[in-house]
């Protein structure tokens, strides 16, 4: 069984800002005997080439990937070439997938309560496209969203993953998939859609939660703050 993240960030992300890079975080991830990691920033496509061998050589395979937004919600599209980052609509990804279907659609922090959150309308009405549901990292004992999305997960028969959502190496390894492959991307993409897959996952006390969510609001205001600056640059 392989140890894997399938969703996380580094200091590649447009929208965020992430402390840390692309090669720290397969540093990290070695250290905690991770297998293979999708890096998925919003709205970038990751090319995993230029660092396939660094973490080949640390014993990870690495997942291209993107954090899309569709429509005003995210979705994981991971395994996919890059013209994965030109979808706008949910008729794209199924075309997507219909013309590579080597990919990987999950569904992330899909009941959590912000605007991003794919919710249950979209969810119903795109169930088709999806391989995969997320449990996602950020919960506690008294307040977890995962619980609707592993109940419409069940309901469909559709494979649970267990994901960071990572903005901060600290938060690595406390969700985690295992998943029943080779080590390698089609082959980790094909298993979790077949099921061959288990969630390893303990909620975070509320101190955690509210310190991990406060610095990810943190990181998306950095972020767009960044942007704002560039783009006022460039205008100059």
């Amino acid at each position: 069984m392989l140890k894997v993240e399938l969703h996380s960030h580094t200091d590649i992300d447009p929208l965020d800002h992430i402390p840390y890079s692309t090669r720290a975080l397969i540093d990290h991830a070695a250290r905690l005997k991770f297998d293979a990691i999708a890096v998925t920033p919003h709205d970038k496509y990751f090319d995993p080439s230029a660092d396939a061998a660094y973490a080949r050589a640390r014993g990870i395979t690495l997942i291209a990937g993107i954090e899309r937004t569709i429509q005003g919600k995210h979705v994981l599209l991971l395994n996919f070439p890059n013209v994965c980052a030109r979808v706008e609509t949910f008729s794209d990804i199924a075309a997507l997938k219909a013309a590579h279907p080597r990919g990987l659609v999950v569904a992330p922090h899909a009941f959590f309560p912000n605007p991003s959150a794919l919710g249950r309308t979209m969810m119903d009405q795109h169930a088709a496209l999806f391989d995969a549901v997320e449990v996602n990292a950020l919960y506690t004992r008294v307040a977890d969203f995962n619980s609707a999305a592993i109940q419409w997960a069940r309901q469909r028969h559709l494979p649970l993953v267990g994901n960071a959502d990572l903005h901060t190496l600290d938060d690595l390894g406390r969700t985690y998939t295992l998943v029943d492959a080779e080590p390698d991307a089609d082959a980790i993409c094909e298993a979790i859609r077949q099921g061959r897959v288990e969630v390893r996952t303990a909620p975070v006390s509320h101190l955690r939660a509210g310190s991990t969510f406060g610095r990810m609001l943190v990181a998306g205001a950095r972020g767009r703050i960044r942007r704002l600056v560039r783009h006022r640059l460039k205008k100059n």
